[in-house]
């Protein structure tokens, strides 16, 4: 293998990711970092511009209370975010974002972001708590504010973070990583560490498969490795088994929401049952969070997979009544034809800010949204902290409105000294999207230069362990060049594994023994029992993965954070002893909720004893507030 360079970066505060919360971080740890006079450093897999889940745009900011306007309020928010994830939340570390996401988005559209307004020049809500926007360049102009406040001297793109550094004090003190596009081995040594690396897609097989590989509702590239570099610090993690499934247009993955909420669209089933109506008495078996309103996202979900399983798809969104409706508000003929026309164009351009791929299968299957309806369907799973679901690491939270129970010193710090998170990388506080993973950001990165400002410098970490750390991490590369030439099919070695055999291996299990698509969502305690002993043989063949490049090496490392939130995943679901989220999975064997399971369900692993444990945790309100009625 060709001799790679040892490349070591000695920072104060480690920004890891590019997304909007490493965004919001940068911002935020800049500003801090003057008054302190601190170095800030930021590294990310991909390139700034177009990282993490806003990489292709967004047609809508998803979080935004309006505080100062009076109409909603903190607790509003905390309400609606409790009832969706049917009691589950950490309401301190919701009402800490809430009270500053709105200035998040002020800065978005100080720096460009256009958002609709309307004739009186007020915000176009898509929703109560959603905002149009014109969104292609949505991530640009984020990335843009970052990587000012930042410098570029202090900005790694495409690096790839793979492990975290911690010393014998079990504090974090960096990362290590690799480039994919150069032979260069990266140390990051840090007084405090950020977290912000995404969530996971792929862990489960996906509906699109063969030419359609690849797509997904969650973007491709976010691998969990947010999940496993928390992990493998020795971090508590809490709602490993809440899994988010989006009901979404068809094959390509096309948003629904704009739909739902600005043209008021129905969705039904293939006779033209609208099954949010007619199984409306399902919602009685899941009180109280069945009777709220809006009703959960995985409850809408359970409803419309129910009408599936008694063969009455496909399901379809009603595209040409709605459109139908609108237009005819208007009584003048040509002013109607006129309106149709522009919501045809909003129609389209939902699509063309977020997901330019439904845009093209609408246009190549000849569909016109006026005329007919659309397929929907439920995605696969996937692992997220900052849309409605909310897996992730355990962080600390407010000192001014966390329980004593939820506070340990800074702001989004987990359990682990020195390392934070936000976004997609914290978890139990849904609903914040991408303003308020980007307001999470800021608020972890202050917490983080409050950390280093009062503890100074963390231990040590040999370099012998850092060598360690090397040859481990580059040896599918080793492996693949020594035994290439043992079989005529490099694809097919006795020796290695390749790193999209692996996935499809991994997709496999979790898709059959976890509650995939292929099983309508459900599993039980043999199911994953059975599955958890087939992912150990994976966890050895892991040690076996070979690459031919870099960017095979890279395909490798994604693969084992995968296989990491996989397992966080099946222990979880099988130690809470209940169906909570029906429509997201469904145990088949403890197919009720459970009131003494209104529980967070934590796990840790120890990285010294190679061993996992499980605990309760209590969930503690801070508003006292029973679940809204419809």
């Amino acid at each position: 293998m060709a001799k790679w360079e040892t490349v070591e970066v000695t920072t104060d505060v480690l920004i890891c990711g590019g997304g909007m919360a490493a965004c919001g971080a940068a911002v935020e740890a800049a500003h801090w970092a003057k008054k302190n006079n601190l170095k800030v450093t930021l590294v990310d897999k991909a390139a700034m511009d177009r990282s993490g889940a806003v990489a292709m745009g967004l047609s809508a900011i998803n979080q935004y209370v309006d505080i100062n306007s009076g109409a909603n309020t903190v607790k509003d928010y905390i309400d609606y975010v409790r009832n969706d994830l049917m009691g589950i939340t950490r309401e301190d570390l919701v009402a800490n974002i809430a009270r500053h996401v709105d200035s998040s988005v002020h800065l978005f559209e100080k720096w460009g972001l256009p958002i609709w307004k309307d004739k009186e020049g007020k915000y176009v809500h898509e929703g109560r708590w959603q905002l149009m926007i014109n969104g292609e360049s949505y991530k640009i102009i984020v990335a843009e504010a970052a990587k000012n406040a930042l410098g570029v001297d202090n900005i790694y793109e495409r690096v790839f973070i793979t492990e975290p550094l911690i010393d014998d004090q079990g504090r974090c003190v960096g990362a290590v990583g690799f480039s994919v596009r150069e032979n260069k081995f990266y140390v990051f040594k840090a007084k405090a560490v950020l977290a912000m690396m995404g969530g996971a897609v792929h862990v489960f097989k996906p509906r699109s498969t063969g030419e359609g590989l690849g797509r997904s509702w969650y973007p491709p590239f976010n691998s969990g490795a947010s999940a496993y570099f928390t992990i493998k610090a020795g971090a508590e993690m809490t709602c490993q088994e809440v899994r988010f499934i989006p009901v979404r247009f068809k094959d390509a993955y096309g948003p629904v929401g704009a739909w739902f909420l600005l043209f008021k669209s129905r969705a039904t089933n293939a006779l033209g049952e609208a099954y949010m109506q007619t199984r409306r008495d399902e919602l009685d078996k899941w009180k109280p969070y069945g009777l709220v309103k809006p009703v959960p996202a995985n409850l809408r979900n359970w409803l419309m997979m129910l009408d599936v399983m008694e063969g009455k798809g496909p399901i379809y969104m009603r595209t040409e009544e709605a459109l139908q409706r609108i237009s005819e508000e208007v009584p003048d003929e040509k002013e109607r034809k006129k309106k149709l026309k522009e919501l045809e164009s909003e129609a389209w351009e939902d699509f063309l800010d977020m997901t330019i791929s439904q845009a093209l299968l609408w246009a190549s299957t000849n569909t016109f949204p006026e005329e007919k309806p659309s397929e929907i369907a439920a995605c696969e799973p996937y692992f997220i902290g900052s849309h409605s679901g909310a897996s992730g690491a355990w962080v600390s939270g407010p000192e001014d409105l966390a329980p004593k129970e939820y506070f340990w010193g800074y702001p989004n710090m987990t359990t682990v000294q020195g390392l934070f998170a936000a976004g997609d990388a914290s978890g139990a506080s849904s609903h914040k999207f991408s303003s308020g993973s980007h307001a999470e950001g800021r608020i972890a990165a202050k917490g983080a230069i409050s950390f280093v400002a009062d503890n100074g410098d963390g231990g040590d970490v040999p370099d012998a362990k850092i060598e360690e750390l090397k040859e481990r991490i580059l040896r599918p590369l080793d492996l693949f060049e020594q035994n290439q030439n043992a079989s005529t099919d490099p694809d097919v070695n006795p020796n290695y594994i390749r790193p999209k055999q692996f996935m499809f291996r991994l997709q496999k299990i979790m898709d059959e023994y976890a509650g995939g698509v292929s099983t309508n969502f459900t599993t039980s305690e043999k199911m994953l029992e059975k599955g958890l002993e087939l992912l150990e043989f994976l966890r050895e063949d892991a040690e076996k993965l070979g690459a031919e490049n870099h960017h095979e090496l890279l395909r490798c490392w994604e693969n084992v954070h995968r296989m990491w939130q996989a397992e966080a995943h099946m222990r979880t679901i099988m130690f809470r002893e209940e169906t909570r989220w029906p429509g997201y999975y469904f145990r088949a064997d403890k197919p009720e909720m459970k009131d003494d399971w209104k529980v967070f369900a934590n796990c840790k692993y120890d990285p010294k004893a190679n061993e996992w444990s499980m605990m309760k945790r209590d969930i503690i309100s801070i508003t006292e507030s029973a679940p809204a009625m419809a």
